[in-house]
């Protein structure tokens, strides 16, 4: 198991503070450049919607952005597992539950914090905001006030309201089950269930599992009072009665032994080994308690190897993770304009949880996971950032919800619309989740060269903090404590691995194996000792080159173009080697590779075809099958110059090669990029907008790069030196931490290799 990333206060108060505080911002979706453009977004052209909604309020839908707005409330009585905090401070886990809508789902979400635990008050204040919102996810209630909430709201708006701790957890809880019984040969009907936990979350666990078919005899709720029964009166509310049985048994470890299925929503440790022991052959255990297990996977599987585990827990098999869960719920709701979520929604997107994990899973989740996943005891519940939850459950809800008569606006196509949904989703979340998800399976050891640099010293803790590997520093022990300190990251020094060129034992090995590269290339043995023992960017390759660490990240004190020569010293990283240095643009949904930015400064043609490999190759790594444009002013032989030879020459050469991945040019950018002006261009051999782009010149390729990032603000990865035989990237000295860790998890994946 991977080390557990691990997250400081100073780190979290950091990532809330900077680069504006929050997590949320709001942009306009329509042109507001000019007069006329505002006069038609507000006075007078915004009159005509107006009147148009009051005569048909169904068209709300389609002149605001009602249809694909949700409201995450919560009075901040029961924050996360910290108690009653109050409203104010629940804000910072109402905008997160807000941007995990617009990452996952494409919804847009507003977090609205109420100062109120009075249940009129809440109910009221909601249900007057109704008309602003598509749909209600409520958040961080206590219980039993959430029961009551939820169903008052229900009963008196007209749109989707879901309160997630009861039915996200639920809905994922039953896509597991679901599989795990179908793993063991049990039927819902007939397993006995045991539920430990009588909160919010827990009972809508076994009232969704009762609306599947789970028999109520067979169910058995447990509390901090023992087994909820027929005629208990300690400790019990209208909620806990709907679901007592009549039943002699008293505790929870009565009521373990034989039982099919434990449901736990409770604390850590509330489950025995004994109790384990004790349950029926082939048992289910979902021990979801946060942050730590009611018991976890190598205990049960300690006694009973036969058993079916799940958590909430990331770094353990069978994540009962509500993401997999309300993002999609929502999506299929709004997109029918639904007046509710109700139990056949709920039970669509479980039954379609549970298929898509009976599914084959895709290379892309594999290469992201660093294993390969396949339905068995260790993969009953899809992964979160598995690509096809946004088409494959959103389109079984909305069903759901025609079926039932919860739609106000039927989808037609339904397949139709499973592709919309592929194509509107930003891919460059998943893709550096993956790559980060590759990076911690690897624990690469990874070499941060200038430690005498605050970036680099936030970048290597975040490495080592994040569970991506073990981060080795390279500089003085006491500077290093002195920076870490002045950041507030005192604790951090006693974490990482210091290594200071003057104390190592490899350095006369170092030496030894440099003068053996440099000594016919006008170098004496005092230019070595100088390089290997004083040059940090050298001694750092030379940690590399020996096996002392598993990849290296540098560049950010010293221009790109002179630490590349520096590493020249130690690997064969040039031009003449083969070596390119692709960079990464990642803007409004769009991933474009560009090279070469970093080592051929006039490439000839032949070089522009390396180009375009490293290119396409570094592309597959990240999950796009590769389509390369060879770009230029001049577009298929027009204008004619003799600069753009090379450009129409290269796709030749890679045609005689007969590479695997599409290619074509030369090219105008906007041709390559824009699929309405390729199509001016028919006989183009490009099935759609190029990924890759191989540009004249290393100083074009430099001025795009550098043009995206400061006036579109585009982000940027890179660039990425393919080509040596060892993981080595360079990062400009303009990184932030996160672009000097971005390149540190590039290194630990081995992109450039």
């Amino acid at each position: 198991m991977a080390n557990k990333p691990k997250v400081t206060r100073e780190e979290a108060l950091a990532y809330h503070l900077e680069p504006r505080p929050g997590k949320i911002d709001i942009s306009a979706s329509t042109a507001m450049s000019t007069q006329r453009d505002l006069s038609l977004a507000y006075s007078p052209g915004v009159a005509v919607p107006c009147e148009v909604i009051a005569q048909n309020p169904e068209t709300a839908y389609d002149y605001t952005t009602k249809g694909n707005l949700v409201a995450v409330i919560s009075n901040g009585t029961a924050v996360l597992g910290l108690g009653n905090l109050g409203a104010l401070a629940s804000k910072p886990v109402m905008e997160g539950k807000a941007v995990l809508f617009k990452r996952f789902a494409d919804i847009n979400s507003i977090d609205i914090e109420l100062a109120t635990e009075d249940v009129d008050e809440f109910v009221n204040a909601v249900r007057l905001m109704g008309p602003t919102f598509g749909g209600i996810n409520l958040e961080d209630i206590k219980a039993p006030e959430c029961f009551m909430i939820e169903q008052r709201l229900k009963e008196e708006m007209d749109i989707p309201v879901f309160h997630d701790d009861q039915h996200g957890t639920a809905v994922i809880c039953a896509a597991g089950l679901i599989n795990a019984l179908h793993l063991t040969g049990k039927k819902i009907e007939d397993v006995r269930i045991v539920l430990n936990g009588a909160g919010a979350a827990g009972i809508a666990c076994l009232e969704l599992l009762k609306s599947m078919g789970a028999q109520h005899q067979n169910c058995i709720i447990c509390d901090t009072k023992g087994v909820v029964y027929q005629g208990r009166t300690e400790g019990m509310n209208q909620w806990k009665s709907a679901h007592a049985v009549k039943t002699d048994l008293r505790s929870l470890e009565d009521a373990m032994r034989g039982a099919d299925v434990f449901l736990g929503v409770s604390a850590k440790g509330a489950v025995t080994q004994d109790m384990v022991k004790s349950m029926a052959e082939n048992p289910v255990i979902f021990a979801m308690a946060n942050p730590d297990p009611e018991i976890t996977p190598e205990e049960a599987h300690e006694v009973r190897p036969d058993a079916i585990v799940a958590t909430g827990r990331s770094d353990y098999p069978n994540q009962v993770n509500n993401v997999l869960g309300f993002p999609y719920l929502f999506r299929g709701a709004l997109d029918i304009h639904a007046r509710a979520i109700n139990d056949e929604m709920k039970i669509a997107c479980a039954r379609a949880l549970a298929e898509l994990a009976r599914e084959d899973v895709p290379d892309e989740v594999a290469m992201a996971y660093g294993e390969k996943l396949s339905f068995g005891r260790d993969y009953i519940i899809p992964t979160p950032f598995d690509p096809r939850l946004i088409y494959t459950i959103p389109p079984a809800v909305a069903r759901a919800g025609m079926d039932t008569g919860a739609a106000r606006r039927p989808i037609l196509d339904l397949d139709a619309y499973a592709n919309d949904l592929q194509a509107r989703m930003d891919p460059t979340s998943s893709i550096m989740q993956g790559i980060y998800a590759r990076a911690r399976n690897a624990q690469a050891r990874m070499i941060f060269a200038e430690g005498d640099d605050i970036r680099v010293l936030r970048a290597a803790v975040a490495y080592q903090r994040n569970g991506l590997g073990k981060a080795l520093v390279v500089g003085r022990e006491a500077d290093v404590a002195q920076k870490l300190s002045a950041a507030g990251l005192a604790d951090a020094v006693r974490e990482l691995e210091i290594v200071n060129a003057a104390k190592t034992r490899h350095l006369d090995a170092y030496k030894d194996f440099l003068y053996n590269r440099l000594q016919r290339k006008g170098f004496d043995w005092h230019d070595i000792h100088r390089l290997a023992a004083r040059d940090r960017h050298v001694f750092s390759a030379l940690m590399l080159a020996h096996g002392h660490g598993d990849g290296l990240v540098t560049g950010a004190t010293r221009k790109s173009a002179h630490v590349l020569g520096l590493i020249n010293h130690v690997f064969d990283a040039s031009a003449k080697d083969g070596a390119v240095g692709i960079t990464v643009l990642m803007h409004k949904g769009r991933v474009v590779l560009v090279g070469d930015t970093l080592v051929h400064e006039w490439p000839e043609a032949e070089d522009l075809a390396l180009i375009a490999k490293r290119g396409a190759n570094v592309a597959r790594i990240l999950g796009l099958e590769p389509r390369v444009a060879f770009v230029s002013f001049s577009t298929f032989g027009y204008p004619v110059s003799e600069r753009a030879v090379k450009m129409g020459d290269a796709p030749a050469i890679l045609a005689r090669e007969g590479v695997d991945f599409e290619f074509d040019g030369e090219m105008a950018v906007d041709v390559a990029l824009n699929r309405d002006v390729m199509q001016q261009y028919p006989f183009c051999k490009l099935s759609g907008p190029a990924n890759v782009l191989v540009v004249p010149a290393r100083h074009s390729a430099s001025i795009s790069v550098k043009l995206m990032q400061e006036m579109a603000g585009a982000t940027v990865i890179g660039p990425i030196l393919t080509g040596p035989d060892r993981p080595v990237q360079i990062c400009s000295t303009v990184s932030t931490a996160n672009d000097i860790l971005n390149m540190a998890v590039m290194a630990a994946c081995e992109i450039g290799k």
